[in-house]
């Protein structure tokens, strides 16, 4: 990777976002880069403020004009990339360019303003903004410099390599630009924590990771997965690896990988993958000897063992489950329900085609945080004819998954229709669900920059709950928050007993620590996890044998 392209890659990696967060959304394709109606409101709140169009108009041409004179003082923010080369400030064709755009983008983020439209409205609209501009932008031109180096570096074959891959990424679903990552291996460069698959069912393989400490704690840590990204994230790389973290740390740790579902898995739905998680519950308490389990959730997967955990909670078997940890996830989307009608186009496709396929919503997450996620993979990529960056992140962003067209279903009209925040309107294996009834202690952390998932959706979630609830912020957007290592550049976290309801009061209330999380979910989790004993001598065991070494097979199928 050349130095030029770290800043864009470190970025993209603080917008990776997982896929679940958009799942009852429908793709807007590049056509639909404008909402249609907060457009319409827009032009009609100008309409009626005519003096707002007069002041900026004139105030754009007056600083155009000095733009054009040299007398400009408009300079791009400290930490905008995009003209973070030299040769937009010391040739005066290419300062006046940046100069120009940055004006025109100011003047439409200042209408949006002016409009006084309410909060979604002009959220949407700034997004629009934000994607516009940046397709607007000389950056993102042939006009770049370093698009300039790098034709005259390689003889012009750049732009001939950037053409053909331009080609090919629009030649296939999704027929948009989407991040993408150098080539990484599954195994050694990613999930490659040692480990062994104990259990294989036509949903899901479970993974029981190799101790290494002589004495383990009693209760065993199950991880669930997202649906639309792969179970890694939770094991992305030596080093950086939060499986790898707790086992060092004596904590006995199994984790579930989905099985990529085909037309035919059509019809798998909430209930499905609820009796998975009871199957791979049965299955870790049964090889680790013990009557819990403690659980420990990504995205979508933090709604389905919710719903698990109210189910259990109803039918008097919540004692099976020590503590319950939630990554990254909204629950029902408390605070950020998907549009109704998107998410109503969105399920009949899933209806058509047996599956919700994850590689359109990447284009998705990719226009709503544009300047980290789409220009930047342009230039590099199209203008520049650069290979991808090697970035574990946005490896696991692009590795994606598909859902069965019956749990997309369920989970939208979760998110739509039987919200968990209100007691008995959802129900899983026939079991009416109520959060409140739900009386273990919960561990909830959230991205403080998700681009997204708002934190305040997640703390909404965490005041779902009848137990105890630690909820922790961590700096950094979805993936990079929940991705942090103990000597991670930058990490820190806030964490408190959350506070229903009142999220504001929690943050004046906590102060942020240095660090990673990490240190404090393993002082968390221990103190639930039961007494120390021998570590287990094998993998597996009382009849359940080590079927295949980890990552095992259905993180591999395409």
């Amino acid at each position: 990777m050349t130095d030029q392209h770290q800043p864009a890659t470190a970025a993209a990696e603080a917008a990776a976002t997982g896929l679940d967060a958009l799942i009852g959304q429908w793709p807007s394709g590049p056509l639909g880069v404008l909402p249609a109606g907060p457009a319409v409101r827009m032009a009609a709140a100008l309409a009626a403020r005519p003096g707002a169009l007069v002041r900026r108009g004139a105030g754009l041409a007056a600083e155009l004009a000095r733009i054009g004179a040299g007398r400009s003082r408009v300079l791009p923010g400290a930490d905008d990339e995009r003209y973070a080369d030299p040769a937009w400030t010391r040739n005066p064709l290419l300062r006046r360019l940046a100069q120009a755009h940055l004006a025109a983008s100011a003047s439409a983020e200042a209408l949006v303003s002016d409009a006084g439209l309410g909060a979604d409205d002009e959220a949407r609209l700034r997004a629009a903004v934000s994607l516009l501009s940046g397709a607007l932008s000389p950056a993102a031109s042939p006009l770049n410099p370093a698009v300039w180096r790098a034709a005259a570096g390689s003889g012009g074959a750049s732009a001939v390599r950037g053409a053909r891959r331009l080609v090919a990424d629009v030649s296939a679903p999704p027929r948009a630009p989407v991040p993408a990552a150098g080539p990484l291996e599954v195994g050694s460069d990613v999930g490659a924590t040692a480990g062994a698959v104990v259990l294989r069912t036509p949903v899901f393989e479970l993974i029981q990771y190799l101790p290494r400490t002589e004495l383990v704690h009693d209760v065993p840590l199950l991880v669930v997965p997202p649906v639309l990204n792969r179970f890694y994230l939770a094991d992305l790389a030596p080093g950086r690896s939060f499986v790898e973290h707790h086992v060092r740390a004596g904590v006995q740790v199994f984790a579930l990988s989905w099985r990529n579902p085909q037309r035919a898995h059509a019809d798998w739905d909430l209930d499905t993958y609820g009796r998975a998680v009871l199957e791979a519950m049965d299955a870790a308490q049964h090889v680790a000897r013990t009557e819990q389990v403690s659980l420990m959730a990504f995205g979508a997967g933090g709604t389905i063992t919710a719903m698990l955990l109210a189910h259990l909670a109803a039918t008097g078997a919540q004692h099976r489950v020590a503590a319950v940890t939630l990554a990254g996830a909204a629950l029902d989307a408390v605070g950020r329900p998907p549009e109704p009608l998107a998410a109503r186009v969105a399920v009949a496709e899933s209806q058509r085609t047996g599956h919700l396929d994850g590689r359109p919503l990447l284009a998705e997450l990719a226009r709503r945080a544009p300047d980290a996620l789409l220009w930047p993979q342009a230039v590099r990529t199209y203008l520049c004819g650069d290979e991808p960056p090697s970035s574990e992140v946005l490896f696991w962003l692009t590795d994606t998954t598909r859902a069965p067209a019956g749990l997309h279903r369920d989970l939208v009209d979760v998110a739509l229709r039987t919200p968990l925040s209100v007691p008995g309107a959802a129900s899983l294996l026939g079991t009416p669900l109520d959060l409140a009834k739900v009386d273990r202690d919960c561990y909830v952390v959230a991205g403080a920059g998700d681009p997204v998932t708002p934190w305040r959706a997640t703390y909404a979630a965490a005041g779902l709950f009848g137990g105890a609830c630690r909820f922790v912020l961590a700096t950094g957007g979805h993936a990079a928050s929940l991705v942090s290592p103990p000597d991670g550049v930058g990490a820190g976290y806030r964490a408190a007993a959350a506070v229903p309801g009142e999220p504001e009061r929690w943050h004046a209330g906590t102060e942020e620590e240095p660090g990673s999380w990490w240190a404090d979910h393993l002082t968390w989790l221990t103190a639930r996890s039961g007494p120390l004993r021998d570590a287990p001598p094998e993998l597996g065991g009382r009849g359940m044998h080590a079927l295949a070494p980890a990552p095992g097979a259905y993180v591999l199928d395409r």
